[in-house]
């Protein structure tokens, strides 16, 4: 997922390195929220429960990334989740709860361990995780949270999310989401395909989903492992070995500031190609005026994702445009207020089937199971929410290919509709793809 910024640009081996810059707007709308969660309580229950009069006020919460590589996703994502909970709030809560998300937000810097550390922190005082952002770090809590019985909202597209009880997987993941794009480039002609990718949950799941599709159409494949930006890796190694494979269609599973540090360089050596990112890819910093690979970005690059784009013409992202308020267009917000759909659902037929006291986590745990779709009003794709379903049924396969479109809201504009390709459709899923590396 991908750091945002505004104001705070600086750059790195030729690429831009930034932070989204609605902090001030995002903190309004987090204190907003708190001061709304935080009226009234008679009662300070355990889990996350506080009972006043006939509702209360139900915790969740948050770990997320807002000074690490990925905090132009952290920041606006849980912006979006704040808002989308005081919409459900002043319109009532859910049958008299209201919804706190504020009060437990973390922020892990994008380390496992710390995520790890956080979690600890706040579990005995939240009754969910409702954002945990980051594969690797989510699986760093989800076999204490499965014991606890504390259902967990992945910030993260990891595909092994669907062998989880305790996860609520939102989206295409990020293993089937590059199988598409592969599915994509050939039928487009591509003959050769190669992976630029960071190693670990995300990175190599990505890059397994591709070399399947790859494998599947018969082309040839390159696997291009790299390493961070933030942490020194100036993708000289990357870049060099991508003009050597010289391929027709190059997929990059990492942050923004690999990915335009490795199509600088490898286009200013004299490879010409097509960019396909996974969804983390995509920073509108990339484009921004200043940004020394505006120009590049905007001719080869596209975004492969499973969500709407901010302009969508949609119910819920209406509803979600006009909670925004001041804020700047930025999808990562939108995707954030739509992911707060799956945690409504939930919590709606825990409270319904809970007693007056309100849900317990346990209650929570068995709403979730029992899930087999979710109203999103058109925010999310489709199939998101079978959580009831074997784990091949919980899949969802849909991927939108998107490109830079300087009228778009967001900078990004649907350049293929949602599709779901021969391989991703007909794949089985029997282990996580990043297992497979």
């Amino acid at each position: 997922m991908t750091p945002e910024g505004d104001g705070t640009t600086t750059t790195t081996g030729g690429t831009v390195i930034t932070r989204n810059a609605r902090v001030g707007a995002i903190a309004g709308v987090l204190v907003a929220s708190l001061a709304l969660a935080g009226c009234g309580r008679e009662d300070e229950g355990g889990e996350g429960v506080s009972k006043d009069g006939e509702g209360g006020t139900i915790s969740l919460g948050t770990i997320t990334d807002l000074t690490g590589p990925f905090a132009g996703v952290g920041e606006p994502f849980t912006a979006g989740q704040a808002a989308f909970w005081e919409d459900v709030n002043d319109a009532g809560g859910i049958d008299g709860w209201k919804v706190d998300v504020t009060k437990h937000v973390k922020d892990s810097g994008y380390d496992p361990a710390v995520h790890a550390e956080l979690f600890n922190e706040i579990k005995d005082e939240v009754l969910a995780i409702g954002q945990s952002l980051g594969t690797a770090h989510t699986n760093a809590i989800l076999e204490d949270a499965t014991a606890d019985k504390i259902i967990v909202g992945p910030a993260s597209l990891g595909s092994n999310w669907i062998w989880d009880e305790a996860a609520i997987q939102v989206g295409t993941s990020y293993c089937a989401e590059a199988m598409n794009a592969v599915d994509y480039a050939v039928e487009q002609g591509a003959k050769s395909i190669a992976v630029v990718h960071l190693p670990g949950d995300y990175g190599d799941d990505a890059m397994v989903g591709a070399r399947i599709a790859a494998e599947a159409n018969d082309v040839e494949f390159t696997d291009i492992e790299t390493g961070p930006v933030a942490a020194g890796d100036d993708q000289a190694a990357a870049v060099r070995a991508v003009v050597q494979a010289d391929p027709d269609v190059l997929i990059v599973a990492a942050s923004p500031q690999e990915l335009g540090a490795v199509m600088g360089g490898a286009f200013q050596q004299g490879w010409q190609g097509q960019v396909i990112g996974s969804i983390p890819t995509w920073n509108i910093a990339l484009v921004a005026d200043d940004s020394p690979v505006k120009d590049l970005i905007t001719s080869a690059y596209m975004q492969a994702t499973s969500f709407p784009t901010w302009d969508a013409d949609v119910p819920g992202f209406e509803a979600m445009r006009a909670a925004a308020g001041d804020q700047a267009p930025n999808d990562w917000f939108a995707i954030g207020y739509a992911s707060g759909y799956v945690m409504k659902a939930i919590l709606e037929k825990a409270i319904e089937e809970a007693g007056d006291d309100g849900p317990t986590r346990e209650d929570v745990y068995n709403a979730a199971q029992e899930l087999t779709s979710v109203d999103s009003q058109g925010t999310l794709p489709e199939g998101t929410g079978n959580y009831a379903g074997e784990p091949n049924e919980q899949a969802v396969r849909v991927t939108q290919l998107n490109k830079v479109d300087p009228d778009a809201s967001g900078k990004i504009s649907v350049a293929v509709e949602p599709f779901v390709g021969p391989t991703a459709e007909g794949y089985e899923f029997t282990e996580p793809c990043y297992e497979m590396k």
